[in-house]
């Protein structure tokens, strides 16, 4: 029986971006409900900020399927950057940007360790079993 090895990098920082969709969501709410945007009164405010966050949250969700490619990692942290800018409407992105921004790192990192310590275990069960082989 074999297993398909699956990459815990990728998994966790999918689990990440999930998490990181709902608070972009709630973000954007609460920007709607604060009036965030008025900036300026010949701007269609309600229409940017619903723009704005439900583009990034749609992006939250999408790029996981794109992991696996080259730029999905790079999109990722383009997605945690905006996160954190959003701290300049709503002070509390800043707060709520940097944990979800320490979530994704340590998805990277604890996912990258627990894929080199399963790659290590594979080559050291394949050295054992070419072993057991080889002695009968």
């Amino acid at each position: 029986m074999t297993l398909r090895n699956r990459s815990s990098k990728r998994a966790l920082a999918s689990i990440a971006l999930s998490f990181e969709a709902f608070v972009v969501f709630f973000a954007t709410l609460t920007a709607f409900g604060l009036k965030a945007a008025d900036i300026s009164p010949n701007l269609p405010r309600v229409e940017i900020i619903w723009a704005i966050g439900l583009t990034v949250s749609l992006l939250c969700i999408l790029t996981p399927a794109v992991l696996s490619k080259p730029f999905g990692y790079a999109l990722g942290w383009l997605i945690q950057a905006a996160v954190l800018a959003s701290g300049f409407w709503l002070w509390g992105m800043f707060v709520i940007g940097s944990m979800v921004a320490g979530m994704w790192i340590w998805a990277l990192v604890a996912g990258g360790t627990i894929d080199k310590a399963r790659a290590n275990f594979e080559k050291l069960k394949e050295e054992g079993n070419d072993a057991d082989t080889s002695s009968n």
